[in-house]
């Protein structure tokens, strides 16, 4: 999903250190990836932007042989017939050969099942809610995925307030160490922000909220990716435990710094 800018780049850097003028300096490169799932991401951008940052589109894609893998592994290797239809289902709208609604320019996929808000999704995939959120192999196996950060905001907080526990909130730092700084700003304009790949404000808790580790902090036992289950919640300490991975089952603590929880 980088820039063919960033490829072309790598190009000329390897030309230059082996004194090769073939394509990467004469070095094999294995690239990996669908463009149909993974497009370069041009900030602000429009479908052009994203289509003329692609690979495709760069003068080295002369040069690139394509591989092709033929067999879903975790279909063949688990016998899930539903994941190989599905699987099936998602290459034919790749592919362009699925019947499309003319009338509500719709595709009409039969594998799965359609709803017709979010609320109805979380019940669907949180079905009796409240007698099972306590149980953490039933946590573990469950997810709802977002295209969207807004939208994963809105059903996180809506699956929190199901949750009969007292709520915790958290906020982070806003005071600056030099005075004369923090005039520049006003204090609710940068508490409104949440640009992507930074906390937000504010952080809303429950003793059993489910909770996801975006950074590596003690691999492979904390890493990016854990799923945890808040245990206690206390003004500088959470202490949470691991449900997933080689290490779950064991508790861990994670301490407040100056923006959130680590």
């Amino acid at each position: 999903m980088s820039h063919k800018g960033a490829f072309e780049a790598v190009d000329k850097t390897l030309r230059d250190l082996h004194k090769n003028d073939r394509v990467m300096g004469g070095v094999t490169v294995l690239l990996a990836g669908d463009f149909r799932q993974i497009l370069p991401v041009v900030p602000r951008g429009t479908m052009a932007d994203e289509m003329s940052a692609c690979l495709k589109n760069s003068v080295l894609w002369q040069d690139i042989q394509c591989l092709k893998l033929t067999t879903n592994m975790r279909v063949h290797l688990h016998g899930d017939a539903e994941a190989g239809r599905f699987a099936s289902k998602l290459l034919e709208i790749g592919n362009g050969n699925l019947p499309l609604d003319t009338e509500q320019q719709l595709h009409h996929i039969t594998v799965g099942i359609m709803v017709a808000s979010a609320i109805e999704l979380i019940d669907k995939v949180y079905p009796n809610f409240l007698q099972n959120f306590n149980n953490r192999d039933w946590l573990c196996e469950r997810a709802i995925l977002a295209p969207r950060n807004d939208a994963v905001n809105r059903i996180n907080l809506d699956i929190l307030d199901r949750i009969p526990a007292d709520e915790k909130v958290y906020s982070s730092i806003d005071s600056t160490l030099d005075q004369d700084e923090a005039v520049h700003y006003p204090v609710e304009f940068l508490n409104s922000l949440n640009p992507p790949g930074m906390p937000a404000h504010t952080l809303r808790l429950k003793q059993g909220s489910p909770v996801i580790l975006l950074h590596n902090l003690d691999p492979p036992k904390l890493c990016n990716g854990t799923q945890l289950v808040v245990m206690n919640l206390h003004r500088n300490v959470i202490k949470c435990v691991i449900i997933t991975g080689t290490s779950k089952g064991e508790k861990c603590v994670c301490a407040k710094n100056s923006t959130h929880f680590i």
